[in-house]
């Protein structure tokens, strides 16, 4: 009898680890299944053709990622209807390079190298991270933090890294403190409740919670590819905005073959020159 009841115990409790393993499956699965590709919709910057109008955003976008300029005139008021619509928004800030028509270059000037950026007028490369700098751009995520934003957008994070752009500027970050340096200022957009999303790279990134890749006619898929396939891996975010392309469609095509069906992508077409929308 003793047997018996000993025997009518294990098969309960075996039954009851079956369920448990189910379920814990089932939820894993269903998990995964959650994660995919979003819409993407960008009002920060120009490449060849016209951005994203606010007013189209409000109108069209649904649950996408909405890449914004913070500062920019008027978009402070649309954020609450960009929102509305289940939609993330992300402020744009370059962290490497001090503009000169913002508001807080004076403060940053100090810390930019003297000589202007060649590819792109008004700007200068960040010459010291070890001197007050660091506020500067907290008190910049500060301001979009209380605007409700959801992520911050680090442009021109890597400028440091390159041997040639910091030999040509007199550049004298070193890559250790490039890297320590927008590091910390993730470290701070997550204490500000937000999300950190990295530029054309993920090296010592792991703390970023997406990646967006700039890719151009001429010049597809090349970034690291496995460390953005590391990205999609750990079902983070990854944004592949595509410029100057003839044939959209196929060039999304091509960069699924290369991940996976999770990649959100974003065109910009030479023939209605403007960005398609993909994964709506």
């Amino acid at each position: 009898m003793k047997k018996f009841i000993l025997l009518l115990m294990l098969s309960v409790f075996l039954a009851c680890s079956n369920q448990d393993d189910n379920t814990n499956t089932e939820e894993v699965t269903e998990e995964n299944e959650n994660f995919s590709a979003i819409p993407v919709y960008n009002h920060a910057y120009i490449e060849n053709y016209e951005v994203d109008q606010l007013a189209y955003i409000a109108l069209n976008a649904t649950n996408a990622y909405v890449l914004v300029d913070p500062f920019e005139d008027d978009v402070a008021e649309s954020i609450a209807e960009i929102k509305a619509n289940g939609n993330q928004l992300a402020a744009y800030i370059s962290i490497g390079t001090g503009e000169d028509w913002r508001d807080d270059f004076n403060e940053l000037q100090p810390f930019l190298t003297t000589e202007q950026w060649a590819e792109w007028p008004g700007e200068y490369f960040v010459n010291t991270t070890t001197t007050g700098i660091i506020d500067v751009m907290k008190a910049r995520i500060d301001k979009i933090a209380d605007l409700g934003f959801d992520w911050v957008e680090f442009d021109n994070m890597d400028w440091a890294l390159y041997d040639e752009t910091r030999e040509t500027y007199g550049i004298e970050v070193s890559k250790e403190q490039g890297i320590a340096y927008y590091q910390e200022l993730c470290n701070y957009v997550h204490e500000k409740g937000m999300k950190c999303m990295a530029k054309n790279f993920v090296e010592n990134s792991e703390d970023f919670d997406g990646v967006t890749y700039e890719s151009y006619n001429d010049e597809k898929n090349w970034w690291d590819t496995s460390g953005a396939q590391s990205f999609l891996d750990d079902e983070k975010l990854v944004i592949i905005i595509h410029y100057n392309e003839s044939n959209c469609n196929q060039v999304y095509t091509d960069y699924q073959a290369i991940y996976n069906e999770d990649l959100s992508f974003i065109c910009e077409d030479t023939t209605v020159k403007k960005y398609l929308h993909y994964n709506e």
